[in-house]
């Protein structure tokens, strides 16, 4: 049975990657414990969960906000992608097996759907998956571990960039699709990073709107970037 803090953090957690808690929004304790049903106990140490993600960001005499996802924070997220995805999808290529290219048909299935239907929200959880499945079918346990701290963000970004073109998004990793089934590592990871860096600019456009206007998103990135990763206990799953 899940804790109250696992609760907690899974709710907020599913908020604000469907937008339903926009970047920059306050995130009342007061308010949530009550309407989580929950105590400021649990609550915190499910903000403090979410803060590991990157999804919430705790601000001098402001409290929790969720994350501003600044463009300096997309920025650096496709800097990592762009290396860290096209070597996941090289040693997927080399890796494969029946089981794992059948878990990225299912994939490509589930995306195609949601693609017909106009679902952004299904776009976005069947394109962060078939991403997340990629780095796990590489088999290699220090590249999933690096990764997974990056998967909320992935997913967050897929979902505040789905004015994409999705028909576009199915079709390149449809061909990245074959690529693994034929075995081509090279073509794989030169495709890996191409589809991850043709989103690069257009994000980056996005996010300048995503900014709130209480916060300074220079003072965002400049505090990330001196602060240490909040202690806390490990992530659950």
């Amino acid at each position: 049975m899940a804790s109250l803090r696992d609760r907690a953090y899974e709710e907020l957690r599913r908020r604000i990657l469907t937008i339903e808690l926009a970047p920059g929004e306050r995130l009342v304790e007061r308010d949530l414990a009550a309407e989580l049903e929950v105590s400021r106990i649990p609550l915190r140490e499910a903000l403090r969960l979410l803060e590991a993600d990157g999804l919430v960001l705790q601000v001098p005499n402001k409290g929790a906000l969720v994350a501003p996802f600044t463009p300096a924070d997309v920025r650096d997220l496709f800097d990592v992608r762009e290396s860290l995805e096209a070597l996941a999808a090289r040693l997927t290529a080399e890796r494969r097996d029946d089981t794992g290219l059948a878990r990225l048909r299912e994939r490509l299935s589930a995306a195609r759907a949601a693609t017909a239907a106009g679902d952004e929200a299904g776009i976005a959880a069947a394109n962060a998956g078939f991403h997340a499945d990629i780095v796990e079918l590489s088999a290699n346990p220090l590249l999933s571990s690096l990764m997974r701290p990056l998967q909320a963000r992935t997913h967050w970004l897929f979902r505040l960039t789905a004015q994409r073109d999705p028909a576009r998004q199915c079709a390149e990793h449809e061909e990245l699709y074959e690529a693994f089934e034929a075995g081509d590592a090279e073509k794989a990871a030169a495709l890996a990073h191409e589809h991850v860096a043709s989103g690069r600019d257009t994000s980056l456009r996005l996010a300048e709107q995503w900014t709130h206007p209480d916060v300074d998103p220079a003072a965002v990135a400049a505090r990330r970037r001196r602060r240490k990763p909040p202690a806390g206990p490990a992530l659950p799953g």
